[in-house]
């Protein structure tokens, strides 16, 4: 631990991605006090609405950030949508790391054909664009958010899987494994204690690498309409719900303005945030960087 608090004062943009993961953070775990839900609604995550238009003038008390359309209240929709960026990357990271590991360990330490058959799963998916190949999934199993998070673990647990089989070819012929092998450890015991612990570092920093992009990719599958429905809390649904109003009213080309640059801007620091908290986690845990 105090090797990494070192590691970070040294680079100020670790500490940046720091500061505005925990940010996020803080607003996830603060949403109920920060903007409370409407009285007698059964979902916290249901953005309240007034309307249909947005509201181009100054925001107001009742609505700090402004309106979407449909009047949507923005300010309510980007502090809710915190906590589903969160459980999506979350979530999303979480699987394909446990799947990637798993397939990936399975298939460089025993090899043969358990190893082919895994592979060639791995090349099959590789060979499909990830956006194109999740649009193709979501559209077969209907929109939504679930199925969403669904179809971004299925394009991505690949690489992960693909390089823990790597670190494992690699681990597994090294001294201290072959020892423990000839002192009669089982192969359970052999991948558990041994090759799965010093294997699994790369696989973590590209997980910590990857947490902004899957929030990309699941924002961009809701702007083409096949993540959550009109009016959950989720920030590329809020993005898609300003397209109508981009180019302003006519003569004030600005009139709706926040419609995007607020939910837009949110996405690039909480981006920004786990990219330079992925680098932080590359210089701790990589030891070609000591």
């Amino acid at each position: 631990m105090e090797r990494a608090w070192k590691t970070l004062r040294r680079r100020p943009m670790s500490l940046l991605g720091v500061s505005l993961i925990a940010f996020f953070l803080s607003v996830a775990a603060l949403a109920p006090v920060l903007a409370p839900a409407p009285a007698g609604s059964r979902d916290p995550y249901s953005i309240p609405q007034d309307g249909f238009s947005p509201d181009p003038v100054p925001p107001s008390r009742a609505h700090p950030f402004g309106t979407t359309e449909q009047q949507f209240d923005l300010y309510y929709g980007m502090v809710w949508g915190t906590r589903t960026a969160f459980r999506v990357a979350l979530q999303v990271v979480g699987v394909s790391v446990a799947l990637g590991v798993l397939l990936g360990g399975a298939a460089g330490f025993y090899g043969g054909w358990a190893d082919e058959i895994l592979m060639r799963l791995t090349d099959i998916v590789l060979a499909f664009p990830d956006i194109v190949l999740a649009v193709v999934i979501v559209t077969v199993r209907g929109p939504g958010l679930d199925n969403v998070m669904f179809a971004v673990t299925a394009v991505s647990w690949p690489s992960y899987a693909r390089l823990m089989r790597g670190d494992v070819l690699s681990v597994k012929e090294r001294d201290f494994v072959t020892a423990s092998r000839a002192l009669g450890a089982s192969n359970a015991r052999l991948l558990l204690r041994h090759i799965v612990p010093n294997s699994i570092y790369p696989v973590l920093i590209v997980a910590s690498l990857s947490m902004g992009r899957i929030v990309i990719t699941a924002a961009a599958l809701s702007f083409l309409g096949l993540g959550s429905p009109i009016g959950h809390a989720d920030w590329g649904q809020l993005i898609a719900l300003s397209r109508n109003w981009i180019l302003g009213s006519s003569g004030d080309p600005f009139a709706y303005w926040h419609t995007v640059f607020i939910p837009g801007t949110t996405i690039f620091l909480f981006v920004l945030g786990w990219n330079l908290l992925g680098d932080a986690v590359r210089d701790i845990l990589d030891p070609r960087q000591q």
